[in-house]
């Protein structure tokens, strides 16, 4: 750096990435500095600077360097900030220690330091908890460690992690293998490790009641309030305990249930269109990104949907990490789930999409239903999502009224099959899942009234026997699916 580059460097003054020491005999605060600035995005450290600004320069004899580098091997991990000298003439030099970012965790003398502004603090402990937690994340996580002993892959649901596998398999998101048992399912979704299963597992499959004194946490609450807050009466109040899978369906059904939705009929079309008080797609990706991300190692923690009158609120229990605010998530950003394992489980399952584009879709999704865009907040370490109710079309519609959700009789075969069927499948893959062997029972208990109650369709209804045939649910089937307990 020279004399130039130097004096345009100190007229920016001091800040978190800027700070000056009138001589070497500052090098213990100078240490700490560095210490700081290593905890968070880099820096510079002057010698021969005074705090005014005045660049004075100090007599730097051999070993002047020496002694700030003894100085700085107090800062643990070991750090090497960049140290150089720019010469005033006359024997007088400033030192310059150029301090690189990091995304690490370091302490100087056994404490670590934070910059606030100008000034070097000790860091806060709840902050230094949270950034070793953060700084352990990739090798050892709560999703990651072994099931308690006596938990085992008896107590998981096989007809669950039979659907994911084909539903996998099917969207190109998981290679197809010729060995289709659980264990070896369960590695390729990484939830077995050195033969070991992993929390993940019971999070994502979890089924025998035999489990929940050791994952209470697997849970969801529920609750319709008469009224803005949580002061005011229910007018339903639910909460259910079971794998992620089935909590996610449990959510939906409810919101099936209390989310009305308006008709309204376009002047010269004999068409009506619909349009429900808060968007089901973003609603569903809100509750997938909760189960994704919250903090399972909290054993009272549990995923919330609370409705009011004039909003609905998701509740995520944990925090977020790795520098992202509720800001950053209405604009592109990277991510990084707290729980990569169980994300990545609903990513093959075809539940969520490419990571990181979550919170981006929901904002869209409620534009498109003409909801104002919803919010993201931390509170109490929890994450708050809120939406608030789309804006009807008042000036293009006639009587406005409220649909209600008609729920058709079906027969507990139909419903079995209705729950296996995700996306387009096929005969034989319904088959399997179901674990049925008769074709001709199947067709007839099972295909066949689905069909004719408008539940399930057709790909090709043309050519109903073709070999490429592919059945899926309507809307119908949807709408029964999701109100459904």
């Amino acid at each position: 750096m020279n004399i130039r580059e130097l004096r345009e460097l100190v007229a920016e003054g001091e800040s978190s990435h800027l700070e000056f020491k009138k001589s070497t005999g500052q090098r213990i605060l100078a240490a700490k500095t560095v210490c700081a600035m290593l905890n968070g995005s880099g820096g510079f450290v002057l010698f021969g600077v005074t705090d005014k600004g005045e660049v004075i320069g100090q007599l730097t004899a051999a070993n002047t360097l020496e002694d700030i580098a003894a100085e700085l091997r107090k800062i643990e991990p070991p750090a090497f900030p960049d140290i150089e000298t720019t010469s005033l003439g006359k024997s007088t030099s400033v030192i310059i220690l150029t301090v690189p970012g990091s995304s690490g965790l370091y302490t100087y003398d056994g404490r670590p330091y934070l910059r606030h502004g100008p000034t070097t603090i000790i860091m806060p402990r709840h902050e230094y908890e949270r950034r070793l937690i953060e700084h352990l994340h990739a090798i050892r996580r709560w999703e990651n460690e072994p099931v308690p002993e006596g938990v085992s892959i008896r107590d998981l649901d096989k007809q669950e992690i039979q659907l994911t596998f084909d539903n996998a398999i099917r969207l190109g998101r998981l290679e197809t293998t010729i060995r289709r048992d659980l264990p070896t399912i369960l590695r390729g979704l990484e939830l077995i490790h050195d033969d070991k299963l992993l929390n993940a597992a019971v999070v994502l499959y979890g089924k025998t009641d035999r489990l929940k004194p050791f994952y209470p946490q697997m849970s969801v609450r529920l609750a319709r309030f008469r009224g803005v807050n949580r002061l005011s009466d229910f007018s339903d109040n639910r909460q259910y305990w079971g794998h992620a899978f089935s909590l996610l369906r449990r959510a939906e059904s409810f919101l099936m249930d209390h989310v009305p939705i308006a008709g309204r009929v376009i002047p010269g079309k004999m068409v009506r269109e619909d349009q429900p008080l808060y968007p089901p797609r973003a609603t569903r990706e809100a509750l997938a990104n909760a189960l994704c991300h919250r903090d399972y190692a909290v054993p009272g923690g549990a995923m919330a949907v609370a409705m009011y009158d004039d909003h609905l609120e998701i509740v995520n229990p944990g925090t977020l990490h790795f520098g992202i605010t509720p800001q950053k998530l209405t604009k592109p950003h990277e991510s990084r789930p707290w729980n990569p394992i169980i994300a990545n489980v609903f990513y093959r399952a075809g539940i969520i999409e490419r990571w990181g584009s979550g919170t981006l879709n929901i904002i869209d999704w409620c534009v498109e239903n003409s909801n104002p865009k919803p919010t993201w907040k931390e509170q109490v370490d929890s994450v708050y999502v809120t939406f608030l109710p789309a804006v009807l079309h008042v000036a293009q519609r006639s009587t406005p009224e409220v649909t209600p959700e008609v729920t058709p009789e079906v027969t507990s075969e139909v419903e079995r099959l209705l729950a296996i069927l995700k996306g387009k499948m096929n005969r034989q893959s319904l088959q399997y899942a179901l674990g049925l062997k008769a074709e001709k029972n199947f067709r007839l208990v099972y295909l066949k009234p689905a069909l004719d109650a408008g539940l399930i369709e057709m790909t090709i209804p043309d050519k109903p026997h073709s070999s490429k045939q592919r059945y899926r649910l309507t809307e119908k089937g949807l709408r029964f699916l999701k109100r459904s307990p």
